[in-house]
């Protein structure tokens, strides 16, 4: 096993003070080898913390003095320091089996772990979950998790996962929520397979056994050009309001049983069968946004209302890349790639499905005037066509067919990790300067107001 790799240290921290360098690896703390951060939060948090050090081979020990619960102040290079549980299903829907060759060797990673479930939203099976993670989930609290459900009826599960454990993995579901802790489950809906029929019996499995569940998301099956799997396809326009018209039914069951809705589609499905995505008026829909229930509403009320609402995920490839300085998520963006000069004419750069939502919120506030410049993803293809999985080609086409050197182009950075799009280019490598902002409404709408003003000076 190896250790935690320090990759920042904050100036004046208990860690700088103790003489702490970028580079150390923390081996072990207060004799306790950690194995991913949220182990290692636990044992910095005392006043008086013995660091085994491993620094250019060479093993030593350092003692850090400091005030309960006070910031060691340093960050670590990654989540977990132990190996990732990779994940052994060989679902035919995994993404993973559809990225293109060549890209980072971290996007090909499938993992399968608990502790990324908690810290990063990431859905697990359970079918590498054993006796010994639960009575750590439960004596630790590590709540809440997400776990992907997709069909109820075990052999359909085990067929689905194509690991025969998918047909009683969902035990571990049952034991979690018999021991309290907050589960958010997950459908991804893959026409022909789990939809119509199936999905029902599946949502009345879930309400008669599972109905402790915080939430339920039902996502459609993203298809690439890259996927081998000839059973694969995309939701059709009447498929995805069957299965609207199912799980609002199903919602009007939850809030009659259990008071709330539970069941929940994600916006793409509303957008693939023309429907004005549904406002998000559950509390518990805060932790879905990166999931894409309620992301419609909520990025529209933050512009709206100038409300704050958190820079969003890309749905996928959230944790692959290491630990992130605050929160263990990777920051999007350097601090280089801010404050651009006004131009005179404003592009958003967005997906084809936010393009939709951006179009009619920017010309009910006044905001016609601005260019949308749509980004067809070629790069993926299929049915790929959300603001996070842009990339620097696809996005260039877009920049390029606006083709006016008096436009300053916007780009969220929800498709940026450490500054770099999934195809490992960075925004230097557009053909146009972007200014590049947090995904957020409240963002968007700051900036354009900005630029308002600035295009309104003599």
């Amino acid at each position: 096993m190896s250790g935690a790799k320090i990759s920042t240290i904050s100036h004046g921290s208990p860690a700088f003070l103790s003489g702490l360098l970028v580079g150390d690896e923390i081996v072990s703390i207060n004799g306790v080898p950690p194995t991913d951060v949220i182990e290692y939060q636990t044992l910095v948090d005392g006043p008086e913390i013995n660091l085994e050090i491993r620094r250019a081979e060479t093993l030593s020990l350092i003692h850090v003095i400091k005030s309960e619960g006070e910031p060691l102040g340093i960050t670590v290079d990654s989540a977990v320091f132990d190996r990732v549980r990779t994940c052994d299903n060989h679902c035919s829907f995994c993404f993973i089996y559809q990225l293109p060759k060549g890209m980072r060797r971290s996007l090909y990673v499938k993992d399968d772990d608990y502790r990324l479930s908690f810290l990063y939203g990431n859905y697990t099976t359970l079918t590498r979950f054993t006796e010994f993670d639960l009575e750590r989930v439960v004596s630790e609290n590590l709540s809440p998790l997400y776990v992907s459900i997709h069909v109820t009826d075990p052999q359909r599960r085990a067929d689905l996962l194509r690991n025969p454990r998918g047909a009683t993995s969902l035990r571990w579901l049952r034991a979690l929520l018999d021991e309290g802790i907050d589960v958010h489950g997950q459908i991804v809906l893959c026409p022909g397979i789990n939809d119509a029929d199936v999905l029902e019996q599946t949502l009345a499995d879930i309400f008669s056994v599972y109905g402790e569940l915080r939430t339920l998301s039902v996502v459609p099956v993203g298809v690439s050009d890259f996927s081998t799997e000839d059973q694969m396809r995309p939701l059709t326009t009447d498929e995805a309001g069957a299965t609207i018209a199912t799980i609002e039914r199903w919602q009007q069951v939850g809030f009659n049983v259990l008071g709330r809705a539970l069941v929940h589609a994600s916006d793409e499905i509303y957008l693939i069968a023309d429907h004005e995505p549904p406002a998000a008026s559950d509390e518990d829909l805060v932790d879905l946004i990166e999931n894409g229930v309620g992301l419609t509403a909520a990025f529209a009320t933050s512009f709206q209302q100038r409300s704050r609402m958190n820079s969003l995920g890309t749905g996928f490839f959230q944790s692959v890349d290491g630990a992130p300085a605050e929160g263990y998520r990777l920051p999007r963006i350097r601090p280089s790639q801010f404050h651009l000069p006004f131009l005179k004419d404003v592009a958003i750069v967005t997906g084809e499905y936010g393009a939709v939502t951006l179009r009619r919120m920017l010309d009910t506030a006044g905001f016609a005037d601005v260019t949308l410049a749509v980004v067809k993803n070629r790069f993926f293809g299929g049915n790929i066509k959300v603001a996070g999985l842009m990339v620097t080609s696809d996005i260039n086409d877009a920049i390029e067919r606006v083709n006016d050197v008096a436009t300053r182009f916007v780009l969220p950075d929800v498709c940026l990790s450490e500054g770099r799009f999934l195809d490992g280019l960075t925004p230097d490598d557009l053909i146009a300067p972007v200014e590049i902002l947090p995904t957020s409404g409240f963002a968007l709408r700051e900036y354009l107001e900005k630029w308002r003003t600035e295009s309104l000076k003599p």
